[in-house]
């Protein structure tokens, strides 16, 4: 009998493309992976890798099983959600993994929200940036991923199904006490010192690119994973940032400006497409649409009053 767990990794192999990157998504050793799909190969009597070089890749009937597995994995994935719900209501586990700024916004609230009506569902909430959400949907480690769908270097395939959530503006965030009103012309900020997110992350990715459009590379002189220290940062009067408006803490005195050409994201639920219905997934899509008294940052105004645009509530591929 096929071992559901050993399938896992047989398709995080496949997604992630090394033994050593699946041991990191699974919490194992890369010897006890390669042992775990050894095993694999000799439950199903089948060659299922072959080596090249220092490399392990699937063979042809590995490529199969892998792609197979993630159909079979959703299966039991949801008869098991299946046969705990044949009570009153949805139960059981949905994984939920979303970036930092949709984090506090629009998950917590919503997880909140069903831990008192739904008690006996049980939301695991993950924080992934948008170049990593995709390959944790694709290989089962998330039900449900919140992402933008502007992500130019990482654009979503036609294997999921998009649900529209909201829309972002991108602001450009200034030290307080500025004096400058209206839309911001970035080339006017190109001796400024910037803070940065991550390389290779979306928001690094579109402030290079929207400074290098106004004419300038931009200065850089520090780094940051989190959006608070970002902000406490240009609070300081250290740097300049820019930043989705929904990441903008109106905690921290700030002033914020939108853009002469003005640039938004869309943040979207998004799920696998195919996967088999369940009631508990269907349940926190719905808590996630419900979140039209958000409060972000205006542009216009430099606080935080007003409200984030919903998106059209549509279901797309």
């Amino acid at each position: 009998m096929l071992n559901p767990w050993r399938l896992r990794l047989l398709s995080q192999l496949d997604s992630l493309g090394t033994v050593r990157a699946v041991a990191q998504a699974a919490n194992l050793s890369p010897s006890s992976v390669s042992q775990q799909l050894a095993v694999l190969e000799a439950e199903t009597r089948t060659q299922l890798l072959e080596r090249t070089g220092r490399r392990v890749r699937l063979t042809p009937a590995g490529l199969m099983l892998a792609r197979r597995a993630r159909a079979i994995l959703d299966q039991m994935d949801s008869v098991e959600a299946e046969l705990r719900s044949l009570g009153d209501e949805p139960v059981g586990q949905v994984r939920l993994g979303a970036f930092q700024s949709a984090i506090h916004s629009l998950c917590v609230p919503a997880v909140t929200r069903l831990a008192h009506t739904h008690p006996h569902l049980e939301v695991e909430l993950v924080e992934l940036e948008p170049h990593e959400s995709m390959p944790a949907l694709r290989v089962g480690d998330a039900d449900i991923i919140i992402t933008t769908t502007d992500f130019v270097e990482h654009p979503l395939g036609p294997d999921v199904d998009i649900v529209p959530l909201a829309t972002d503006p991108i602001v450009l965030v200034l030290p307080p006490g500025g004096t400058a009103r209206g839309p911001a012309d970035l080339a006017a900020y190109a001796d400024e010192p910037w803070a940065f997110d991550m390389p290779k992350s979306y928001m690094a990715n579109l402030a290079t690119r929207l400074c290098r459009e106004s004419g300038f590379e931009p200065r850089v002189i520090c780094r940051f994973s989190n959006y608070m220290m970002t902000l406490q940062h240009v609070e300081a009067g250290l740097s300049v940032a820019l930043l989705p408006g929904l990441a903008v803490d109106p905690r921290y005195r700030v002033t914020t400006r939108e853009l002469a050409t003005p640039v938004t994201r869309t943040i979207a639920a998004v799920i696998r497409r195919g996967a088999p219905p369940r009631a508990a997934v269907n349940l926190v899509l719905d808590a996630l649409r419900r979140f039209r008294d958000l409060p972000v940052t205006d542009p216009r105004l430099g606080d935080s009053r007003h409200l984030l645009a919903p998106a059209p509530r549509s279901h797309t591929g």
